[in-house]
């Protein structure tokens, strides 16, 4: 039920996002820090953290190294959820999740006191910074978010 309000007919109009009208630039980069900080936490214990679009995840890779050889790492990744991939008919790298990853919901309590806001507030953030991407996907314009 999360995921369906990614899936948008509309585009998506300031009035549906209340929060991210409150909030300063500064403090939603702030929100999306802890977020980011809590996330890359689970991917060291090798969770994947499902953020209602996709999710991140550590995936195994092959590296190129001398001479031809090949050596297994492992990568940390956003996978776009696939429902959101067909919806708006999108074109992204076939990773999957490894069988064996167990994968978790962000935590807005933790991340909100890591950072001193309310959690409504980091939950709300998020969300609807979110819903903005999802409509920029609607819309087709390019989206750029970047995670440490």
């Amino acid at each position: 039920a999360k995921m369906q309000k990614y899936l948008l007919y509309n585009s998506v109009e300031p009035e549906e996002l209340p929060t991210l009208k409150e909030l300063s630039t500064v403090e939603i980069c702030k929100v999306w820090s802890g977020m980011s900080r809590h996330i890359y936490r689970h991917l060291l214990k090798k969770r994947a953290v499902d953020i209602g679009v996709g999710s991140f995840a550590v995936v195994p890779a092959q590296a190129s190294v001398a001479e031809g050889k090949v050596l297994p790492v492992e990568r940390p990744m956003f996978i776009l959820s696939k429902t959101l991939k067909t919806f708006y008919n999108l074109e992204s790298d076939e990773a999957k999740i490894p069988d064996e990853t167990p994968v978790v919901q962000p935590d807005f309590e933790e991340i909100a006191a890591s950072i001193h806001f309310r959690h409504e507030i980091v939950e709300q953030c998020v969300q609807e910074t979110l819903h903005c991407f999802a409509g920029a996907l609607k819309d087709n314009k390019e989206v750029e978010f970047s995670f440490r």
